[in-house]
């Protein structure tokens, strides 16, 4: 552990070839579960030991380890101080032997000075609470399995995935007539299946039952049938019969990070795990229109003919029931959970090995092409004319995430120097070297497989050629094996410099920021992150405070203490100092522990209500600007004087709504042009600026985002503010912030082989060339979609390459080159872009457009075009590709049967919302444009676990117990359910639940006494205690302290719990999930007929 060094001590740099996001280890995982302090008492000023910022080395010596970051978790119960000298028992931590194994345990305890004697500093609380690390983002499996009906009850174990819900669909509220043409037509699966996973499996799977493969016409009994040779044992059997296909597996997606501090070691086949084995579980009950028969290893995949059939709810004889009708709701497709990793070779045979969901746990190998945590592609085969593409109506783009955090299981990015010469590049289109450039002329020259150019192969780079055609040290070069490298960038890729780590945090001390406890939450975060900050010399700080006037602080280490420094004039703003502003962290950290603890207390009787927002971001822009750098902004009135001040518009919004005006959509579009003016000018100066709104109240999100958006920053956005409840997950969203692997001053580029170019990219970026994007930051959960199209016709049988190369610096000043290859083979059959279609990138895809069109379109246009982008896919299907003729069924490919769930989801969003607050929608638009594909599905289909008989339920592989469908069919009035978007956690409080049960869970004795506001604690029993390890456990996948409210019938927290259910009928029109089937198959229909 980290040994104690006085404040202001130097740091040593990191290793020349340090690599931000290694991780070697996986027993990391337990020891980086020291770092917690949560609910802490304000006794106790400071936290537990931080864990060292380098991990141990890699295998290749061209790479360097890289921190062992932390993320945001759950509270647990009690307090875990951080004391001085590290607890014993604690394993240490392994440093690279030029690494100074010191790094500060906290805040000086010194009593703080007063500023002046007209003006004492008090001491102030630490405000807010610690939470602990957390974890890699995860969330639903998609699913790909349905088949006909069958009596067997599941086998194996069902762990849900975010969004999965295993259970029968509500039957629809009222009787659905199905059309004339009707017939019965059971449920088939006769078109493409999913594809398969070639990577060789590692962990046994048990046999159940005999099993065969389907054959002739669909079978009216379930028949077992064998996966690919890679994949799990399916866990569960089907209440659904016919020619099952595997489905995929999603626990918790790995991270670096492991769990609580106290809490049992990961379960024995967890991925978080040091070594995964096989388990033996319970069986869960079995849930109609969830799970299939699960298949053995070393059996072919399924035949290529299959799709999913919904038909009719039959009479005993066999023929549609008279009169109305109505889809069987056992036969509708859900999300299917599981509970095993799938180890993933991206390419296997010199052919791309379709990847699995984003939303399932995986590891992978990087044979080639990148891990598809970087890089993946809506359709895993590339249509060979733009007319296939027209025709199979599906969306061709990437989903980039350069930064994306690797599984803790896999191998670390490696880290090549070419020295001086700098990386070999095509001399044509500047593509990077990469495995799939073609050798010839005994190494002599190479061709570029972006633009097919011959080029001579460097001489100090040369090598021969085996008899394979490949270079002889091919496996030994990670630029020549490996489908994801970073390069050392030379003096040529750089215009000045690296920069700093600069860290420039504004605070708002208006009075409602103070009134509310916004501004002793975001100081009390601010100081215990301080310390979080990159190591070394180049990381500095600085800190303004603004109301109608700024305040800046000379932090000089010279000065006694800090001192204020006005600037009044808010339309013309200005730096009172060019430096001392901003100063090493090293050398002004007593100061900035004072500054901070004593912020709240001067400022507590101000009566000034106005915000100089605009003005004071661009003056601490003037302070950063001749370095770049961060800039975070605390936020808690609308912006109202000064330059770029705003107005209310969300009361003209609600009249306009009210009064059936249809351009209330405009008030979700920036008030002005001022903002966006000077974000284009933040970008082009290297700052990126992040915006904590902590407001109870109105402040124009769709103004105030424009400046996070433009510059690759984020929105985090707390309404309504509690002083109660919120810092806790300020201070979480703060240090996930700033510890998180990131890069600034980065441009990206994504290149394409001849046929297919660039049409649109879609983030978080500022772009002034059309080739090219500028990231002021950029970090791992920043996700850019890149849009495609055809610009000549491609050869079938061929490969179609894609290289994204993301140029930037380390925070600790090195300036590198990420180049992320993927290599995908054309084909001319539109029954193969149907079986490899990717549905969650392709719905992330269209949730990302569906957002960005929405300020400027009425929410129901949006939904339209939602629906019929499901209907056109759909249709096209059916038309082409299906082989069942009966009209009375509807037809789904087998690779994006959830389709029309998350598209009705997606219709019920937040962002759709006719009734929703401005604010919220702005929100939610700015988030889904950066969105990772794992957690953008969560967001529109949460997930909900019952929670009151936690105690009595079986351990299936995971703490969170099998997800129940989004249906108030399953939420009984006698029940506790937790449901979670990977933002919020809501839990729902029946009127007749037990009162003991309420006393367990929340020392409460009826539903009464519920409070608004509320912390979670943990009690002295079994089931508080398993309630608290499901949250933690949340949080640790979500890589989020997810903010935590409690909901009961007849209340407005009720109705909002609700209306997540999205497979219920909603009052204001919106369908239930069985009646948008039958509008969408009516659609279908009538376009057939026409």
């Amino acid at each position: 552990m980290a040994s104690n060094v006085p404040p202001g001590a130097p740091r040593q740099p990191p290793p020349p070839s340090y690599n931000p996001n290694y991780q070697q280890n996986p027993n990391t995982l337990s020891d980086n579960f020291q770092n917690l302090n949560l609910n802490r008492p304000s006794s106790i000023p400071n936290s537990g030991p931080r864990p060292s910022p380098f991990g141990q080395p890699p295998p290749f010596p061209s790479s360097a380890p890289s921190p062992q970051f932390s993320r945001p978790g759950a509270p647990p119960p009690g307090v875990v101080p951080r004391p001085s000298v590290p607890p014993s028992g604690l394993p240490p931590s392994t440093f690279p032997p030029n690494v100074t194994p010191g790094r500060p345990t906290g805040p000086p305890f010194s009593q703080p000075q007063p500023f002046s004697q007209t003006q004492p500093f008090s001491q102030t609380q630490p405000f807010g609470s610690r939470p602990p690390p957390g974890s890699f983002p995860s969330s639903a499996s998609s699913g790909l399995a349905t088949g006909p009906v069958s009596g067997a009850p599941p086998q194996g174990s069902l762990v849900p995935p975010l969004g999965s819900r295993p259970g029968p669909a509500a039957p629809s509220s009222s009787p659905l007539s199905m059309p004339p043409s009707s017939s019965f037509g059971g449920l088939m699966s006769n078109g493409p299946p999913a594809p398969a996973f070639q990577s060789a499996p590692r962990f046994p799977s048990p046999v159940s039952g005999p099993q065969q493969p389907p054959m002739g016409p669909p079978p009216t009994v379930g028949l077992a049938r064998p996966p690919p040779q890679s994949m799990r044992q399916l866990m569960g059997s089907s209440g659904i019969s016919g020619q099952p296909v595997a489905s995929f597996s999603a626990p918790p997606q790995g991270t670096p990070f492991s769990a609580q501090h106290g809490m049992a070691p990961p379960p024995v086949g967890s991925p978080f795990a040091p070594q995964m084995q096989p388990q033996s579980v319970a069986q869960p009950p079995s849930i109609p229109g969830s799970a299939q028969p699960p298949r053995m290893f070393g059996m072919p995949p399924p035949l290529p003919n299959q799709m999913t059939a919904i038909s009719p709810v039959m009479g005993q004889t066999g023929s549609p029931l008279s009169g109305a009708s109505k889809i069987d709701p056992n036969q509708i497709p859900r999300p299917i959970p599981g509970s095993s990793v799938i180890l993933h070779d991206t390419r296997v045979g010199n052919q791309a090995n379709p990847p699995p969901p984003a939303t399932s746990d995986y590891i992978v190998t990087d044979t080639g092409n990148c891990s598809p945590r970087y890089m993946r592609c809506t359709i895993n085969q590339i249509p060979c004319t733009v007319d296939l593409l027209s025709t199979s109506g599906m969306p061709l783009a990437l989903l980039v995430q350069p930064l994306a955090l690797p599984h803790p299981s896999e191998d670390p990015v490696q880290v090549v120097d070419f020295g001086e010469s700098g990386p070999v590049r095509c001399s044509r289109c500047k593509g990077y070297i990469n495995p799939f450039m073609k050798f010839i002329d005994q190494g002599r020259q190479f061709i570029c497989n972006l633009c097919g150019f011959t080029d001579e192969t460097p001489r100090d780079y040369h090598c021969n050629l085996g008899p394979d055609g490949r270079r002889r040290d091919a496996d030994e070069r990670p630029e020549l094996c490996r489908g994801t490298v970073e390069f050392v960038a030379t003096k040529e890729y750089m215009v000045r410099d690296p920069m700093p780590a600069v860290y420039f945090f504004l605070i708002d001390v208006s009075m409602h920021a103070i009134q509310t406890g916004a501004t002793a939450a975001a100081c009390s975060s601010i100081s215990q992150v301080i310390a979080d900050l990159p190591e070394g010399p180049r990381t500095m700080v600085g800190i303004a405070t603004f109301d109608s006037t700024i305040h800046f602080y000379n932090l000089k280490r010279a000065l006694q203490q800090p001192l204020m420094l006005i600037v009044p004039d808010i339309h013309d703003v200005y730096t009172p100092l060019q430096t001392d502003v901003i100063v090493p962290v090293s050398e002004c950290r007593q100061h900035l522990e004072l500054l901070l603890d004593s912020i709240p207390t001067m400022f507590q009787n101000s009566r000034i209500a106005e915000s100089a927002f605009s003005a004071a971001i661009k003056a601490a822009f003037l302070a950063t600007k001749n370095t770049g750098g961060k800039l975070l902004v605390f936020q808690s009135v609308l912006p109202s004087v000064g330059i770029g001040a705003l107005s209310a518009r969300e009361a003209e919004g609600r009249s306009n709504i009210s009064a059936g005006e249809k351009e209330a959509h405009k008030l979700l579009q920036p008030a002005d042009k001022t903002l966006k003016e000077m974000a284009i000018e933040f970008a082009e100066y290297q700052v990126c600026v992040d915006v904590f709104i902590t407001t109870q109240t109105y402040v124009d999100i769709a103004s105030i985002s424009v400046i996070p958006k433009t510059t690759g920053g984020q929105v985090y956005y707390y309404y309504p503010f509690s002083a109660v409840s919120d810092p806790a997950k300020l201070y979480n969203d703060l240090r996930w912030n700033v510890t998180r692997p990131q890069g600034f001053e980065a441009v990206m580029r994504v290149r394409c082989s001849q046929g297919i170019q660039v049409q649109e990219y879609h983030g978080n970026f500022c772009k002034r060339i059309p080739t090219d994007i500028d990231l002021a930051a950029i970090d791992c959960d920043k996700t850019i979609m890149v849009t495609l199209k055809h610009d000549d016709k491609l050869q079938d049988g061929s490969e179609c390459a894609f290289q994204c190369a993301l140029l930037y610096t380390t925070v600790y000043g090195q300036r590198r080159i990420r180049v992320t290859n993927l290599s995908l083979p054309c084909t001319n059959n539109l029954s193969n872009l149907f079986r490899l279609a990717d549905l969650d990138s392709q719905f992330v895809c269209f949730l990302k457009q569906a957002a960005s069109e929405i300020p400027s379109n009425p929410p129901l246009v949006i939904r339209d075009r939602v629906t019929n982008f499901c209907i056109n896919i759909l249709l096209s299907y059916r038309k082409f590709c299906a082989t069942v003729s009966s009209s009375g069924q509807l037809i789904l490919p087998e690779a994006l049967k959830l389709l029309p769930l998350y598209t009705l989801a997606l219709i019920k969003s937040t962002g759709l919302k006719l009734d929703g607050r401005i604010d919220d929608r702005s929100f939610w638009i700015n988030y889904v444009s950066s969105v990772s594909t794992p957690l953008a599905i969560p967001l529109v289909h949460p997930r909900m676990i019952a929670i009151h008989d936690l105690d009595s339920q079986e351990a299936i592989g995971s703490l969170i117990p099998p997800a129940l469908p989004l249906s108030s069919e399953y939420v009984n009035d006698n029940g506790v359910y937790l449901l979670e978007n990977g933002l919020d956690v809501s839990i729902y409080i029946g009127n007749s639940v037990n009162p003991d049960i309420l006393q367990k869970l929340f020392g409460i004795s009826s539903v009464a006494e519920i409070p608004t506001q509320y912390v979670l604690e943990q009690y002295d029993n079994p089931l508080s205690k398993k309630l608290n390890d499901v949250m933690n456990e949340i949080r640790r996948q979500r890589c989020s302290f997810l903010r935590l409210k409690l909901c009961k019938k007849g209340d407005p927290s009720g109705m909002s719990f609700f209306s997540y259910l999205v497979e219920d009928k909603v009052p204001a029109g919106a369908l239930s999930y069985v009646e948008f089937l039958v509008q969408v198959h009516r659609q279908i229909q009538v376009k057939m007929s026409s």
